[in-house]
């Protein structure tokens, strides 16, 4: 018999961008926090499948290196552990599902972004498929952190630390 798994013991985090990797981290870190958890945050460069790509590589893995900045310091802020890992793919959602298994994740989060319903008809939902089709939890955050939410996470930290005699005072 194994034992039980926290939730947040492992969790992977798929982000877009600076601004996504932003929300997303403090979106999970008070849980991450209180778990003793650690992130890993994944950004999928999708290849479009033998169509030309919007933009070229190194134009997107320079961006992904601005969105895995602006995780790690949103994480660092927390004493959150985070690995980043860049991944190629034609489908994202099936690309974050093998980062998944790799790191045997304990669940996937992530912050849903606003989009047209007509955009995502087109597109395919990426969202709707890590909800529908993931073999493991997937926890749908806040899209923001409210303005009294910020000194939470940074106390549920502190509380943390104290209950770990890691200090406080």
């Amino acid at each position: 018999m194994t034992a039980t798994r926290d939730l947040f013991e492992t969790v992977v985090l798929p982000v877009a961008s600076a601004e996504d990797a932003r929300t997303t981290c403090a979106g999970a870190a008070a849980q991450l926090r209180r778990a003793g958890g650690r992130a890993v945050v994944v950004h999928v460069i999708e290849k479009a499948g033998g169509a030309p790509d919007k933009a070229s590589v190194e134009q997107r893995e320079e961006g992904a290196e601005e969105t895995f900045a602006a995780a790690r310091e949103a994480c660092d802020a927390t004493e959150i552990t985070v690995e980043t890992r860049l991944e190629y793919g034609t489908d994202v959602a099936e690309t974050v599902f093998k980062v998944a298994d790799d790191v045997d994740a304990s669940a996937i989060a992530f912050t849903p972004r606003e989009g047209s319903r007509w955009l995502k008809l087109l597109s395919g939902d990426t969202a709707n498929a890590l909800i529908s089709e993931s073999e493991r939890p997937v926890v749908v955050l806040p899209d923001h952190v409210a303005d009294g939410d910020a000194g939470a996470i940074d106390a549920d930290a502190t509380d943390s630390a104290a209950e770990d005699g890691g200090g406080g005072g």
